[in-house]
């Protein structure tokens, strides 16, 4: 099985560096996004990716956790996430869940999710 967590960093840095040839790559076309006030497909986060309305601007990683299942791999990433989100800089801290399907034995982001917490 492919590194998780090789196939996670790529998908940062294409989030921050607006690289959606990358993102087409490692994302499964029926992927879904959630974020804090809205779901979006993986089209849809890729458009709002380089629209700018979204923009990573820093990622802390404070703790990383695998789960692996049969065809499944579930990578939970403890952050502090400072965006720029409709022109408005943001600091928030969250639990980033990214869930993996293997396809041909190879992993796809299936889910990405954020989980604001409370320290």
């Amino acid at each position: 099985m492919n590194n998780v967590m090789e196939i996670s960093e790529k998908i940062w840095k294409s989030l921050k560096e607006i690289d959606s040839d990358t993102l087409m790559d490692l994302v499964h076309s029926n992927a879904v996004f959630v974020h804090m006030g809205v779901t979006l497909s993986r089209d849809e986060e890729i458009n709002i990716i380089k629209s700018r309305e979204i923009i990573y601007k820093h990622v802390a990683f404070e703790e990383k956790t695998i789960h692996e299942f049969d065809t499944t791999v579930i990578l939970l990433n403890k952050v502090k996430l400072t965006a720029i989100v409709s022109g408005n800089e943001v600091i928030n801290p969250f639990v980033v869940t990214e869930i993996y399907t293997k396809i041909n034995e190879e992993l796809k982001l299936a889910s990405f999710s954020y989980t604001r917490i409370n320290y």
